[in-house]
């Protein structure tokens, strides 16, 4: 059965003002290619043969670029959000209709580049049956996700100003890891989330984050934290700048574009 995946490319990219007023972010480059290309190209490469784009702003371009590459190989559909960017929950309930929820999906942000084994985190999803597995790292965030000793979602945490969610999660000695903007959804995901009250039924935009944290304490969603490595949020100046000075990351799977 082909591989699935959604690339999350609908915002704005307003960390990249001004530079994002008449491009969009996936059309970014960096490396000479486009933050859209490097997601395609990884995955490709990790045996993922359909994917789906959500688009928003300057959505033509992106379309155009598509069309431009033949969709990369890949087939590809489109979940066009027209009247406004809808968060990555609201991203997911508007793409449900080109979603096959008898399978995992993995969702990726476009603008995270890393050389996690996007094959491995697939694996390890489908032998843990959990019903969410979250790409997670070690490092400095000032969001945080707590898992228990057995990796299992607990909760969440603002480091900054201290604020835990759910605010009544009982103290304890949680493993706090950052997300890294990429997990698998696993079958029947949207199913059980329409069933429950955690799938916001009649709000459009929403955080896949708060439906995770919802589901938690009745599913099993897990951590996955392959260890080192390296990941850059490209969606910030200073991850371009870096980007920019490690060229075997950014061609990780091939110094040739696709055509």
């Amino acid at each position: 059965m082909p591989k699935t995946a959604m690339i999350l490319a609908a915002g704005k990219g307003e960390r990249l003002l001004p530079l994002t007023d008449t491009l969009p972010k996936a059309l970014v480059t960096v490396g000479g290619m486009t933050m859209l290309e490097i997601v395609i190209r990884r995955l490709k490469y990790f045996g993922f043969e359909e994917v789906i784009i959500n688009v928003h702003h300057l959505a033509g371009q992106i379309l155009s670029y598509l069309d431009e590459h033949d969709n990369f190989g890949l087939a590809v559909h489109v979940s066009h959000e027209q009247d406004r960017p809808l968060d990555t929950g609201g991203a997911l309930k508007r793409a449900y209709p080109l979603i096959d929820d008898n399978k995992p999906l993995l969702v990726h942000n476009v603008d995270i580049l890393s050389d996690i084994d996007l094959a491995g985190l697939y694996d390890a999803h489908v032998r843990s049956q959990a019903l969410v597995t979250l790409a997670v790292k070690e490092r400095d965030s000032s969001r945080v996700f707590l898992f228990d000793e057995a990796g299992r979602l607990c909760g969440w945490k603002n480091r900054v100003i201290g604020a835990v969610r759910p605010p009544a999660l009982p103290a304890g000695d949680y493993r706090e890891r950052a997300f890294s903007g990429i997990q698998v959804v696993g079958p029947h995901f949207f199913e059980k989330s329409f069933r429950s009250s955690c799938f916001p039924e009649k709000e459009d935009v929403f955080s896949i984050v708060d439906v995770y944290l919802c589901l938690a304490s009745r599913h099993l969603i897990t951590g996955y934290d392959p260890g080192g490595g390296c990941w850059l949020d490209l969606g910030r100046r200073e991850g371009l700048q870096q980007a920019e000075t490690l060229p075997d990351l950014l061609n990780l799977h091939g110094s040739d574009s696709f055509s």
